[in-house]
């Protein structure tokens, strides 16, 4: 099979575990590109926050944002595919994360608002290179076009976040005392998509948007079926378009979940796991 599209998640794939491109990837990277390899970066990070990634590879590559809530393509900015937050939904996924008293932040626009300003929302908004905006008025903020809600916190407290929302949707263990967010929460939960992306992240979006519906929207726009596509990644918010491709890959540092849903597991993020799949799959080399 000549695989003509390779969409790649950026933490824990694209990126050693310093946050770093290197040479040995970069280059595998080029080599597909000359061979005519269409490369997406694939992440849950805004377009904006990889950018010094594209301008290092020196390409205009196609970008799926916010876990799959927005495709744009390229240099040029323009949306191929946008799928948004309804605010009743937003609403209640913060209300939710107020209850647990976590770190919430949300995607708007562009812009990062935030319910609390702390060290762990300074951390984040680091990474994505986005000063955060205190949140005065979420009535307001919601009724704008929310691509992703994030709630930060420690791994044991993300862990269970995540099953008492996952008991709460299988009706086995009610979530909360508050009889109207319960209401709210079962309305929604045929809406929304919910997964961990690192293991202290746990990140609400649209249930129309995921990596695998932005790869199907760029099948459609280059002309390139899903059996002539490539998908590598290393956490849950990978696994629809690991399904999804005719080649879905684990990362060897992903988990044992991850892995086992995959065609491949190549080397780790810090073996130059992704270089090897490049070389295997598109470059033809041992």
């Amino acid at each position: 099979m000549a695989y003509r599209l390779m969409a790649v998640d950026v933490d824990g794939t694209l990126l050693n575990s310093s946050g770093i491109l290197t040479k040995k990837t970069e280059e595998a990277i080029k080599c597909g590109l000359k061979k005519g390899l269409i490369f997406v970066i694939s992440t849950g990070r805004p377009a904006e926050a990889v950018q010094s990634i594209v301008e290092k590879l020196n390409e205009d590559l196609p970008i799926i944002a916010y876990n799959g809530a927005l495709v744009v393509l390229g240099k040029s900015g323009d949306v191929l595919y946008k799928c948004t937050m309804k605010p009743k939904d937003a609403k209640t996924i913060v209300d939710l994360g107020e209850e647990f008293d976590t770190n919430i932040v949300l995607w708007v626009d562009g812009k990062l608002y935030a319910n609390k300003l702390n060290d762990l929302v300074y951390e984040y908004s680091k990474i994505t290179g986005i000063s955060p905006i205190l949140i005065e008025d979420i009535e307001e903020v919601v009724s704008k076009e929310v691509l992703k809600i994030l709630w930060y916190d420690k791994i044991e407290a993300v862990e269970e976040y995540k099953k008492r929302i996952d008991e709460h949707f299988a009706g086995s263990k009610d979530i909360s005392d508050n009889e109207q967010l319960k209401q709210n929460l079962y309305e929604i939960r045929d809406r929304i998509n919910y997964h961990t992306s690192q293991p202290y992240f746990l990140e609400f979006v649209d249930r129309n948007a995921s990596k695998a519906k932005a790869m199907e929207k760029l099948g459609e726009h280059f002309g390139i079926k899903r059996e002539e596509m490539i998908a590598v990644g290393d956490g849950y918010n990978d696994l629809s378009m690991i399904e999804f491709a005719g080649l879905g890959i684990a990362m060897g540092n992903a988990c044992g979940e991850i892995k086992s849903k995959a065609d491949y597991v190549t080397l780790s993020n810090d073996e130059d796991g992704l270089a090897n799949v490049i070389n295997k799959f598109v470059l033809g080399k041992d």
